[in-house]
């Protein structure tokens, strides 16, 4: 969906990038067109640029030093360094000459040169952005806003009854007042057993509030995509390009008929703890499937052919990219958890199937 003209009221339910390929957004009668393939349709509410600014200057270390008692409690424990694996310098082939979903910008197939970098082993975890929340006295935009989206499948029954607003191409996706970080399907739901799955209700605007915070960044499109290959040369996937080799999962994806029924074979029916399923080549855990990652792009679907050094995509745009699949995804409708695959959010959107993870040029002081 284009952003509303100006003076036009959106409900700001509306504002939500919807992931998994809408054709047609509807959303209390108004009603937009996006591509066929792409993740989504949203009402923007703007480039996000002054928001990541004063996020950042709000929760950095230096302008939130904590207290020892704070500190000792909220910030990074002893084992913290452990939990960023560094991603040696390296060139690697970007991109594919043989899309899955031609309009997503997957091609062409580029080589690019990445320096040394870290990136968190992990997604960030319910327990990890807790930490931070009470630390700095965060609140995250779809608190502010009231709602989210939320999985049908994940909803209660009461929760059905209570939603009135439908998006016509795409009825699994529910506006839920209510829903954000910590009641991920509603004001019924918590996250008291889900302390160490993915945080997910948080913008792009969040994950950089949070990384700046931690004294760490988002990667880079480019960064993420070569960390997600572990070291492996054109392969659809982190392991290579078998999903199942010798029938194992190697990452929370859907099984079943999209959106009909989850067999959960993989052991989820939702999202999975960030330690699951076996790591890639450089020790990265659930990089594709689970949780949609933001990175720090901005969106573009053409590219340069030509050899690259540390790409960081277009200087200015209004969605961010997001890359590596949900648990939602199946390779019948959102065949986005392989590697070269990629989509895109408005930097204000949050659903229940999108988080992130961190990278950092050196590792971060402990607190």
């Amino acid at each position: 969906m284009a952003a509303p003209r100006a003076g036009r009221v959106v409900p700001s339910c509306c504002r939500w990038v919807l992931a998994l390929g809408l054709a047609l957004c509807s959303v209390l009668g108004a009603a937009a067109s996006s591509s066929k393939g792409t993740c989504g349709c949203s009402s923007g509410r703007g480039s996000g640029g002054e928001a990541a600014a004063a996020a950042a200057r709000r929760y950095s270390p230096e302008a939130n030093a904590p207290s020892p008692a704070v500190g000792s409690a909220s910030r990074k424990g002893p084992a913290a360094h452990s939990q960023m694996a560094l991603i040696p310098t390296g060139m690697f082939t970007m991109g594919t000459d043989e899309p899955e979903i031609q309009q997503d910008g997957e091609s062409p197939a580029r080589r690019v040169h990445v320096s040394q970098f870290y990136m968190d082993r992990y997604e960030v975890s319910n327990a990890e952005f807790e930490k931070f929340v009470n630390a700095a006295g965060y609140i995250t935009e779809a608190e502010k806003f009231g709602d989210s989206f939320v999985f049908e499948g994940m909803l209660s029954e009461q929760v059905k009854t209570e939603i009135q607003q439908a998006v016509a191409a795409a009825p699994w996706w529910m506006p839920v007042k209510g829903a954000n970080w910590r009641q991920p399907e509603g004001p019924d739901s918590n996250i008291s057993k889900r302390m160490d799955h993915p945080v997910l209700h948080v913008s792009w605007n969040d994950a950089v509030a949070y990384c700046t915070w931690a004294g760490k960044r988002l990667p880079t499109e480019a960064e993420w995509e070569y960390s997600c290959r572990g070291g492996l040369e054109n392969r659809l996937f982190p392991w290579g390009n078998k999903l199942q080799p010798k029938g194992q999962h190697y990452a929370n994806t859907w099984q079943g008929e999209f959106p009909i029924s989850n067999t959960g074979e993989d052991g989820y029916k939702g999202t999975a703890p960030v330690t699951a399923f076996p790591p890639n080549g450089y020790g990265l855990y659930n990089i594709v499937g689970n949780a949609w990652e933001w990175t720090s792009d901005w969106w573009a679907v053409h590219h340069s052919a030509g050899e690259t050094h540390n790409p960081k995509g277009p200087s200015s745009g209004t969605d961010r990219v997001k890359k590596g699949g949900s648990y939602m995804c199946h390779k019948s409708y959102c065949y986005r958890y392989r590697c070269a695959a990629r989509s895109q959010n408005t930097p204000d959107s949050s659903a229940s199937n999108l988080g992130f993870r961190c990278a950092a040029d050196s590792l971060p002081a402990l607190q």
